[in-house]
């Protein structure tokens, strides 16, 4: 039987977050861990923008953004039904201004950005979890779902630039929920090295 193959990078949020929604699924799979600066033929044969992850079926079909990769791994099988927790729009706040002040953020040198007053406005977006987290769990009520797993990765990333500075932030729920799932199994077996 020939498995799906998920061309993915370890440490990209993007593939974190689809490399979690295959494990839940269930669905088998086989990943290929992509060295970003020498990619494979194979993976760009088949998706030439060249950015991970990429997801190529056995039928040939090629799925090459991790929201579609997350939503074809649920729609197959969906056990802690994710989809239940489908936010768009709280994950495009995500995908656009949030990752947009998060790379100003990290990488102000290369983006010739003030990383201060990029880490202010995704701290203002990090506010709108945080009024979330303030009444439930997750970010779409008591369980996980796409969209907690779809923005953790980022926040995670955000976090990681200045530890420090994050935990002294006044976010307790967003500090929870980050740290809830970093512990999780299912994140673990996300991140475990191959």
């Amino acid at each position: 039987m020939t498995l799906p193959i998920l061309y993915s990078f370890r440490r990209c949020p993007y593939a974190m977050r689809a490399r979690m929604a295959v494990l839940v699924s269930g669905m088998a799979f086989d990943l290929h861990e992509v060295s970003l600066r020498d990619k494979p033929a194979a993976m760009l044969a088949a998706s030439p923008k060249g950015t991970v992850p990429v997801l190529v079926l056995p039928d040939g079909r090629v799925i090459d953004e991790s929201l579609d990769i997350m939503r074809h791994a649920l729609g197959e099988h969906d056990p802690e039904q994710w989809l239940d927790g489908d936010d768009t729009a709280l994950i495009a706040a995500n995908d656009g201004p949030f990752k947009h002040h998060l790379d100003r953020y990290k990488y102000a040198d290369r983006h010739g950005a003030d990383a201060i007053e990029h880490r202010a406005a995704g701290l203002a977006l990090l506010g709108v979890l945080e009024e979330r987290l303030a009444i439930t769990v997750n970010l779409c009520g008591e369980n996980r779902a796409l969209t907690d797993i779809a923005l953790m990765p980022f926040v995670r990333q955000f976090a990681a630039v200045d530890r420090d500075w994050f935990d002294a932030q006044a976010l307790p729920g967003v500090q929870a929920w980050l740290a809830r799932h970093i512990a999780s199994d299912l994140f673990v077996r996300a991140m475990a090295r191959h």
